[in-house]
């Protein structure tokens, strides 16, 4: 069971027969104040690539000491705090109906970015929050500003006034270049217990979990550092102390309650796509080309693929912008080292002429467009007979919608 490493206490209010003062405490995802845990469910464990970079094994010579990462980076995590209202009709009204409201505090971390008060969060720590506080060391409590969001992956910006604070803004790394068994760091704040740091490895690459709103999170990073309620929202660290990833789900096993040692994380390079339309404020929805992709590398050889590279097409949504325009998903399950692929799809390896290697590079190349905006992209379509033909396909781009048509069917 995934759950969502937010920490969630809440307090019922206005129905006295719900027991006001009575404090209860849930691991859940914001929103979800019914006193169960809010869980979300994995579409497919993806292969992975074990093949080291040059730039990874140049991190791994030059790589700090935990302790030397935790001094480096403890600083700029925050502690954030949001205070969430609920409504919802109450079935204890004996005049049949009525509302009722419950009230409660979500814990959770956050990531200073810039010295001007910029701090990246998860979606699922600030949602339905009425109001948000940034705690830093020493006891620094300010409140927090709520200027974008971005409920597909998992992602939120807030704001505050730096006036009195020494902020420490954290180096953003390049989350394509990890590989499995790098060293990493967790620090936030789990249990509410301030600026915690645990380590572990790199446990897999190209992990996919749901977001709030049901669209599927590529490229997910999978990690063993233990992560636990009020991690989310802090950052996953390389041996350089740079941030790789957003600590935001962890599998619980059936608990429900705390790490078994999987833990997931949104790549970096996901959020670096989309923090300045962040800053900006508001709901990022963008464009939308309805489809769900695999990054073709070294894992997926067996399938002698016509392509070293490129995003292979593992699904495609009824009614959206991809099968309008005719892409076609995966019709044969067949599994490969770590996981399960669906093959005989398109492979698409270009967009308006500029290479698209990986599924994640897709994804960023189409969250950078506008909706109703057309583009060219270049699919390699199996033609029947064992080999590929090379097509180009006109996709007129549509609007992410606010939650998945079907909420049992996560998309991307």
């Amino acid at each position: 069971m995934l759950t969502a490493m937010k920490r969630l206490f809440f307090v019922p209010f206005i129905s006295a027969l719900l027991g006001a003062g009575v404090v209860v405490a849930v691991v859940a995802a914001a929103g979800d104040l019914g006193g169960s845990t809010k869980t979300v469910t994995t579409v497919q464990a993806t292969p992975v690539s074990a093949t080291p970079s040059p730039s990874n094994a140049s991190q791994v010579n030059t790589g700090l000491t935990p302790h030397q990462v935790y001094v480096k980076d403890a600083p700029g995590v925050a502690f954030v705090t949001s205070t969430v209202v609920q409504k919802s009709e109450s079935p204890l009204n004996l005049f049949g109906g009525g509302e009722s409201q419950r009230q409660g505090t979500a814990t959770g971390s956050g990531i200073v970015i810039d010295g001007n008060g910029t701090i990246l969060t998860n979606y699922h720590v600030i949602e339905n929050a009425v109001k948000v506080t940034v705690s830093f060391e020493k006891g620094k409590t300010v409140e927090a500003q709520v200027v974008g969001k971005d409920p597909s992956n998992d992602l939120a910006v807030l704001r505050i006034h730096p006036d009195g604070l020494t902020l420490h803004p954290l180096s953003l790394g390049n989350s394509s270049g990890v590989q499995v068994g790098d060293p990493v760091y967790a620090i936030g704040n789990p249990f509410d217990l301030e600026r915690t740091l645990t380590t572990g490895v790199i446990s897999a690459l190209q992990r996919q979990i749901t977001a709030p709103n049901g669209f599927a999170i590529d490229n997910v990073l999978q990690t063993d550092a233990p992560i636990n309620p009020g991690n989310s929202g802090g950052p996953l660290l390389n041996a350089a102390g740079q941030v790789i990833g957003i600590n935001s789900q962890i599998e619980t096993g059936g608990s429900g309650t705390g790490s078994v040692g999987i833990g997931f994380a949104v790549p970096i390079n996901t959020a670096k796509g989309e923090i300045s339309q962040l800053e900006k404020g508001g709901t990022v929805r963008g464009a939308y080309l309805g489809l769900t992709s695999l990054t073709i590398d070294e894992s997926l050889s067996a399938l002698n693929l016509p392509v070293k590279s490129g995003a292979l097409v593992q699904s495609v949504q009824p009614n959206t912008a991809a099968a309008k325009a005719g892409i076609k998903g995966g019709t044969v399950s067949t599994n490969v080292e770590n996981g399960q692929v669906e093959v005989g799809g398109d492979i698409i390896t270009a967009i308006d002429g500029k290479a698209v290697n990986s599924s994640e590079e897709l994804a960023n190349d189409i969250a950078a467009r506008k909706p109703g905006q057309t583009v060219t992209i270049t699919l390699r379509r199996p033609n029947g007979h064992g080999n590929y033909e090379t097509k180009l396909v006109k996709v007129t781009l549509g609007t992410r919608p606010n939650s998945v048509p079907n909420p049992n069917t996560p998309q991307g």
